[in-house]
């Protein structure tokens, strides 16, 4: 009976010990993160959204376009987000490319998100550190200056959260 008792502890031990190790390799932590973004083209320029975003990314968000090429029937940008959370915490991104299809009949400017992947590299607050990825999906029409998108993906913060 005792070395029943003996051989559980060692398996616990062990188990511990490699749990901890674990943790000690992956010193962040990732959670699922998604909402939706409305911004109007126009708001503050002719190359610049301004709008919010919901879910756990609530706050002011807009992004500035870079370079716009159309190719054939399909839009392709490259843009620079700018993103206040609602508790004031700035969050930092790299330029993303926008690859969106016309949609509609040929003299509609509206077209569907089919290729947009946002990579956040930070920010302040409880942000500092933090990174990840996001695929956003939506439609924009160029005519009004309306978009309207999801956004879906995770952010690992640094392991002092």
């Amino acid at each position: 009976m005792r070395l029943k008792s003996i051989t559980r502890l060692a398996i616990l031990t062990s188990a511990m010990v490699l749990t901890m190790s674990a943790l000690a390799q992956n010193p962040r932590r990732c959670k699922p993160a998604g909402g939706m973004l409305l911004t109007n083209l126009g708001a503050v320029d002719q190359a610049t959204t301004m709008g919010y975003a919901t879910g756990d990314l609530k706050g002011a968000v807009g992004a500035t376009i870079k370079t716009l090429n159309f190719v054939g029937d399909k839009v392709v940008l490259t843009v620079q987000h700018h993103w206040v959370t609602e508790f004031g915490d700035t969050l930092a991104f790299d330029p993303a490319q926008v690859t969106a299809q016309h949609v509609g009949d040929s003299n509609s400017l509206r077209y569907g998100i089919t290729d947009y992947t946002v990579s956040l590299t930070g920010g302040t607050g409880k942000f500092d550190g933090a990174t990840g990825k996001f695929d956003v999906l939506g439609e924009v029409d160029l005519g009004s200056g309306q978009l309207v998108m999801r956004y879906n993906g995770y952010i690992c913060f640094p392991n002092n959260f």
